[in-house]
């Protein structure tokens, strides 16, 4: 073959050939990447307070660590990966499909994050439906109040304690109560309503959908409106 011939060939102005050349060179060289290269794009992005970066409308964990500061993103075709002065501090998975999508792992949340991982959503939803239809509300409200579903969790646990601390009927009066002035109801709301007493005054009397003193505002709800919604 022509490309034999012409890696034996001698060298005109040294000895040797580009074959006898290769044999001494031959050990020191590298195996292949076990992957062909792949073709990067850098962004620049900010650390959001839910520990999250947005790039191409697609969120990506970071360690709380980070949040508030600018990280540089190198995205391939397949994965994201977020640096940091320099040094790599995560990667991802890249998202592909509908926008808004969350990846997040657990180790990059704060530790009052990471203590309900075992709770998710239907667990919640099954625990206060349990108790009444307007606590349901309150936690359904809780957990779609926040881009992760995570940070709805802390809510919903102080909730359950609320319960604990002054019994379940108690807590569906005053969830029923709040609903009955307000359509983003709140934890504080709750509890304001369970330390003065306001709730004892629903006890044994149907919930008003629009109460006298409220209606005048026009935006009384009650459960029934919320399960309308949800139908």
């Amino acid at each position: 073959m022509k490309l034999t011939e012409f890696n034996n060939k001698p060298f005109q102005k040294k000895d040797g050939s580009r074959a006898s050349l290769f044999k001494e060179e031959r050990s020191f060289l590298l195996p292949l990447p076990p992957k062909p290269f792949e073709l990067a794009t850098w962004r620049v992005a900010t650390v959001q307070f839910n520990y999250h970066i947005c790039v191409d409308f697609q969120n990506y964990s970071v360690p709380y660590e980070y949040i508030k500061q600018k990280v540089d993103v190198r995205l391939t075709k397949n994965v994201i990966e977020v640096f940091f002065g320099g040094n790599r501090v995560t990667s991802h998975p890249r998202l592909y499909g509908r926008a808004g999508q969350y990846s997040t792992i657990e180790a990059h949340m704060p530790p009052d994050h990471q203590k309900y991982v075992t709770w998710n959503a239907e667990r919640f939803a099954s625990w206060s439906e349990k108790i009444g239809e307007n606590t349901a509300v309150v936690v359904r409200f809780f957990l779609n109040a926040h881009k992760v579903e995570q940070q709805g969790y802390k809510s919903c646990m102080a909730l359950l304690k609320l319960a604990d601390k002054y019994s379940v009927e108690r807590l569906e009066a005053a969830c029923a109560k709040t609903l009955s002035y307000t359509v983003r109801p709140s934890l504080k709301n709750v509890q304001a309503i369970l330390k003065s007493g306001q709730d004892k005054l629903l006890d044994n009397k149907p919930v008003p959908e629009t109460p006298p003193e409220a209606s005048r505002y026009g935006f009384t709800r009650g459960a029934e409106y919320y399960k309308r919604r949800d139908n």
